[in-house]
């Protein structure tokens, strides 16, 4: 069974990819309902987990080019200053904000500090 699905995640990566930064995009970029319950800070919580999970979906849906992985890093940093950048300049219901730039860009980083020791250990491959 862990075969199986390990094999069905690693033939269908560039589509949970594809559709992870396509939610990431509506998430950030569109009003969503607020639960009422008010943590101070949280959202960089919420950042750093919603960049990790795009980082290392992309590490993984080009794992057998190890060259691109520092491509693929700087590119989900990048995305993650575009993305704050539109919400301050597109919406009105968000602002763009360095703090969640620096909270995207740890994802990102601990995305490539796990995927590094995966593929060291080569435990999935």
């Amino acid at each position: 069974m862990l075969k199986l699905t390990k094999a069905l995640l690693l033939d269908n990566i560039l589509i949970i990819a594809t559709i992870i930064t396509i939610g990431i995009i509506c998430l950030s970029l569109f009003k969503i309902p607020s639960t009422g319950i008010r943590i101070n800070n949280i959202d960089k919580a919420y950042h750093c987990f919603a960049y990790f999970t795009l980082a290392i979906s992309w590490l993984f849906t080009f794992y057998k080019k190890p060259k691109k992985k520092y491509l693929i890093v700087l590119l989900c940093v990048i995305f993650g200053i575009i993305i704050e950048i539109l919400q301050s300049k597109l919406t009105v219901y968000r602002t763009g904000d360095y703090l969640d730039v620096i909270a995207n860009s740890l994802g990102v980083l601990l995305a490539l500090f796990i995927f590094n020791v995966f593929l060291k250990k080569k435990w999935i491959f």
